[in-house]
């Protein structure tokens, strides 16, 4: 065996096959696909190739062999932990377009294997699909591989396919690299995917046939073929290393690692892992961003940005500080240059990409891996295993903290997460984003320099009408002098009665008018003490320096003003029903509703809820004055006002004070009396994640709606039930009553009706060879009624195999059950497999039970029959 580094590998194979036999060289496609939309990125060396082997290009030599660079990221999480899982790696492959087919493949991979590289011949083993007499030929009589070497296997191990389209069987070629790899004296041939013993390199796939949509396999006038070994496989076998991690081109990569982290390879099982996976996906971040991906939130460009801050995340446990990615990457770029020269032209941009990337994840992952390591830690304490989906999405969405890196950070702590959870957040995050897209002008503020601009005067705590000069309109980040009908802008004004968005508090909306022109405020922001005010055009035009009326509208204020007073309320009626340990875990308010986290670790009772609406009723009743005024802190904190978010306060500060009974340090718009609240309702009550709770209310003239749609339901259901409003409780009753005692009468009579199914069913079994067999067929019969019908057969027959088929609602179920007692001869995840196909269908199980579904209900009685030629 030679030993040969990867680079003299790779141009050994190149050479082999272009030189020798004929075949055009290609260089490696980058790794976004060209032309291909159904790809994300090449993941397998015929990826590029797909339209020459469907014969929509044409090559002038039919016969092309190359090393792609692939990234695959579906074994992501094994990656480090394996001796042979990479995210980056080449393949190698040889193809045929037409040309040559599986006897110059055969015969050319073994010269290649034990000619070129030298492989002890003794050392191959291969596979071949079970029906391929042909590919077993040829590996027996003319290569000469002992048959004892040749595995046949079935279609899931050894036939290529997909639903419909070019298909064929394949043989892999593995490579015995000892037989103290073996993990017991069983372990003595390939098959076992947990030894590492025998390592596939590579796959011969035929494609020789077309599969239709019917499952029907039409011969190719043209087979291709189509090999792929993977290049740092290969390296590791003629090198001799343990795993793809050691071979000669991670050598310096790893030193890199070990010098910036200061931690030394193969010293400790748990920072080998990590080492590898930096290693790994160093490799893998250099040439995807060589190629042109961007890290993003999407598509190929989220793949990148998870290589990026998983790599980091894993320096952090090596105990690496800051930026360091660039450094590993630049080695990588000085490893592979040989091959790969574009790496060097692209330097300094795939350095520029990766460092602010790295940067922007290291101002956010400290404070989100605190947040999750407290998490665990609350999970450990309570016993719990799953983490709430809303925590997981509250890490991503406040910390920036990737999914797939809470999952994995859980699963090293043996912890799973509510992933349902977690994408009911996301959606509903996204249907926000929607909704405020279709509201508002769509501009940042990020690109806005406010210096050189007045703080505006806001003077709409009670002043909802004020006249005020524009001083400013932007055109997204442009400063501009006017804007007119049917045009979007940004405003900035002397002084407004608009209030900003902030504290949980929507913006107001309304107008901003003259004789010249009128405009539609769909949004206010605030940054530096500088109101900027959304508008849409609706009439004339707007111009800075000039006076124009600002009107907000005043009932969405007056309805906002409404449920943030009755916020105050709620907050101080919680804790003097829960207890005064409960603290804010934020809060909205917006003119149809209320909204308000608190930490609290148990559902609420109705009761609870109950007496929390009595008190702030009872508070709103009492017209408390809602005072607000500006103090110092010092004062503030004397006066016993409560503030969650002290430090985003100045020196002074306002307190809103709701008669004695609440006092809060608070920037947003308020009512004068409790009473201009009017009612208060909780509609629901919910868990935000682990020790959050939710209360959502309503006030005012929403109540009063609710209230009206209930009574209008409420008379609905009257009319249905052909009762009295006042009388519908006794008439549930009855009716409940009445449908216990028809459920009880359908299964008396489901259970004779059983009685006479069975002794048809006991009549119809059939003693055959060494079995009891019953294969039926039944009309509308449930899961569980074939289970019922199965277990009360096997009572009464031993030896017993039972083939059933239900067709209900044009679907059909089977099942198939297998005494255990001959299990040994009868496969019953085979039989309702091939069965069902026949149908359009598929399934599996156990040996001695199995289920599966169909499609088509006109084949039934052929898969029946099917199971009788099986059986």
């Amino acid at each position: 065996m030679k030993n040969l580094g990867m680079n003299d590998i790779r141009k050994s194979y190149i050479d082999f096959f272009g030189k020798e036999k004929g075949h055009t060289i290609l260089k490696s496609f980058p790794l976004i696909p060209q032309d291909d939309e159904s790809l994300l990125l090449i993941n397998a060396g015929m990826a590029p190739l797909k339209l020459y082997f469907t014969g929509e290009k044409k090559m002038k030599n039919n016969r092309a062999t190359s090393s792609q660079r692939c990234v695959r990221t579906g074994d992501i999480e094994r990656v480090g932990k394996t001796e042979r899982h990479g995210t980056y790696f080449e393949m190698l492959g040889n193809f045929s377009f037409g040309d040559y087919f599986k006897r110059e493949a055969i015969t050319w991979a073994y010269e290649y294997l034990t000619k070129i590289v030298e492989i002890d011949k003794n050392d191959l083993w291969v596979t071949v699909y079970l029906d391929d007499d042909e590919a077993y030929n040829i590996w027996k009589d003319e290569v000469g591989i002992s048959p004892d070497r040749i595995l046949r296997q079935d279609k899931d191990e050894n036939f290529w396919e997909l639903e419909v389209g070019p298909c064929g069987p394949c043989s892999e070629i593995y490579v015995d690299r000892g037989a103290d790899r073996a993990i017991d004296e069983n372990d003595n041939a390939p098959g076992n995917d947990n030894s590492d013993r025998f390592l596939e390199i590579w796959n011969l796939v035929f494609t020789q046939f077309n599969k239709d949509a019917e499952g029907n396999y039409t011969p190719l006038a043209h087979p291709n073929i189509d090999t792929g070994m993977g290049l740092e496989r290969l390296a590791m076998v003629l090198q001799q290393k343990n795993n793809i991690f050691e071979i000669d081109v991670m050598q310096d990569i790893i030193s890199e690692i070990e010098k910036v982290s200061g931690v030394k390879y193969k010293t400790n099982k748990k920072s080998d892992v990590s080492i590898r996976v930096i290693a790994d996906h160093a490799k893998a971040m250099t040439f995807l961003v060589s190629d042109g991906v961007l890290p993003s939130n999407e598509k190929r460009g989220y793949v990148l940005r998870r290589l990026i801050r998983r790599a980091y995340r894993h320096g952090k446990l090596l105990g690496i500080e800051g930026e360091f990615l660039s450094q590993i990457v630049s080695e990588v770029i000085e490893t592979y240059k040989v091959e790969y020269e574009q790496l060097v032209f692209n330097k300094d941009n795939i350095l520029k990409v990766i460092k602010d990337e790295e940067d922007r994840f290291q101002k956010t992952i400290d404070s989100g891996l605190e947040r999750l390591n407290s998490l665990i830690a609350d999970m450990k304490a309570n016993d719990e295993t799953i983490l709430d989906g809303s925590e997981a999405f509250r890490l991503y969405d406040t910390y920036g903290f990737p999914l797939d890196l809470t999952k994995e950070i859980l699963n090293e702590e043996n912890y799973d997460l509510d992933e349902n959870k977690f994408n009911e957040e996301m959606e509903n995050q996204r249907n926000l984003a929607r909704n405020a897209r279709k509201s508002d002008s769509g501009w940042s503020l990020d690109n806005i320099i406010t210096d050189g601009i007045n703080p505006t005067d806001f003077v709409g705590y009670e002043i909802l009408k004020t006249d005020a000069k524009i001083t400013n309109i932007f055109d997204e980040s442009e400063n501009i002098q006017s804007i007119n009908k049917g045009e979007k802008g940004i405003v900035v004004s002397d002084k407004t009665s608009f209030y900003a968005q902030g504290g949980g508090q929507v913006a107001d909306t309304g107008f901003i008018y003259n004789d010249e022109g009128k405009a539609k405020v769909t949004d206010v922001q605030k940054k530096n003490d500088v109101y900027f005010h959304s508008v849409e055009v609706i009439e004339g035009n707007i111009s800075v320096d000039k006076v124009y009326t600002f009107e907000v509208d005043q009932e969405r204020r007056y309805n906002i003003t409404r449920n943030h007073s009755a916020t105050h309320l709620l907050d101080q009626a919680l804790r003097d029903v829960l207890g005064d340990e409960i603290t804010q875990a934020g809060s909205l308010v917006d003119p149809n509703k209320l909204r308000f986290d608190f930490t609290y670790n148990e559902a609420l009772t109705s009761e609870q809820k109950r007496k929390i609406e009595d008190i702030i009723n009872e508070k709103i009743r009492e017209q408390l004055p809602v005072k607000k005024e500006v103090v110092s802190y010092k004062q503030s904190q004397e006066m016993g006002a409560i503030g969650l978010f002290e430090d985003k306060y100045k020196e002074n500060v306002r307190v809103v004070s709701i008669g004695d009974y609440s006092k809060e340090l608070c920037g947003g718009c308020h009512v004068n009396y409790s009473s201009d609240i009017l009612i208060f309702k909780i509609v629901s009550e919910s868990s935000v994640s682990a020790g959050v709770r939710r209360i959502e209310a309503i006030t005012g003239k929403k109540v009063y709606e609710l209230l009206q749609n209930q009574k209008d339901d409420l008379s609905q259901i009257a009319n249905s039930l052909n009762a009295r409003e006042d009388q519908i409780i006794q008439k549930i009753s009855s009716l409940q009553e009445e449908l216990e005692n028809q459920k009880e009468e359908i299964k008396r009579l489901k259970s004779s009706s059983h009685k006479d199914v069975y002794k048809d069913l006991e009549n119809s079994v059939k003693a055959k060879d060494d079995i009891n067999l019953l294969v039926h067929k039944f009309e509308d019969t449930s899961m569980d009624e074939l289970r019922d019908y199965e277990n009360r057969l096997k009572n009464s027959y031993d030896n017993l195999v039972l083939v059933f088929a239900s067709v209900i609602d044009e679907k059909i179920i089977f099942t198939v059950t297998v005494d255990d007692s001959l299990t040994d001869k009868y496969d019953a995840g085979k039989i309702v497999r091939q069965i069902s196909q026949i149908t359009g269908g598929n399934g599996g199980g156990k040996k001695n039970f199995a289920q599966a579904g169909g499609k088509d209900i006109s084949k039934v009685d052929e898969a029946l029959a099917k199971a009788y030629e099986l059986i």
